[in-house]
């Protein structure tokens, strides 16, 4: 189980996607977002497998489940079916029943954002295994890495030109 959060008014979520190197500099980005644990969900049968994710750990009184949502969503590819998905599952993982509304209501309302069908699961979260150390806050530990460049800053770059109300400030730069 991730850790507890210190703040008291902190709430979790669970994203799957893409690649959680990717999935979680996207998420550390964000204002309200405390802390992201990077690692492997399993929900219940039959999504019981591990599939590459990130628990976001968040203040809802600064960021919306919703807009988390919404992030989520354009900063992987939601709407494609490929070989990988058992590793890479396009989920959202929920913690309470509410969460799980919620969501189901953002798939909804954010379709008609996508030219094709969002594939996107709201499933139970049931499980998570940490990454190894070596790997978590891949993309602030060099950014300047071969992958970081060429797969999570195009990412970085949609948040400033999509979510740029949503981003942390910065002291100096990436």
């Amino acid at each position: 189980m991730p850790q507890e959060s210190n703040n008291t008014e902190s709430a979790q979520i669970g994203f799957g996607g893409g690649c959680h190197w990717c999935t979680e500099a996207v998420f550390q980005q964000l204002r309200g977002v405390e802390r992201v644990d990077q690692g492997y969900i399993a929900s219940q049968p039959p999504n019981a497998d591990f599939s590459e994710a990130v628990i976001v750990h968040f203040d809802p009184k600064e960021m919306s489940l919703e807009t988390l949502i919404e992030v989520h969503l354009y900063t992987h590819s939601a709407t494609a079916v490929h070989q990988l998905r058992k590793n890479y599952r396009s989920a959202i993982y929920f913690f309470t029943a509410q969460q799980r509304e919620i969501a189901q209501e953002a798939l909804y309302k954010f379709q008609n954002d996508f030219a094709d069908p969002l594939i996107t699961e709201v499933l139970p979260y049931h499980e998570f295994r940490s990454s190894d150390p070596q790997h978590t806050n891949y993309y602030s530990s060099d950014p300047q890495r071969p992958f970081c460049q060429r797969y999570i800053e195009p990412k970085l770059q949609l948040l400033q030109s999509k979510f740029l109300d949503e981003i942390k400030e910065r002291k100096g730069s990436r």
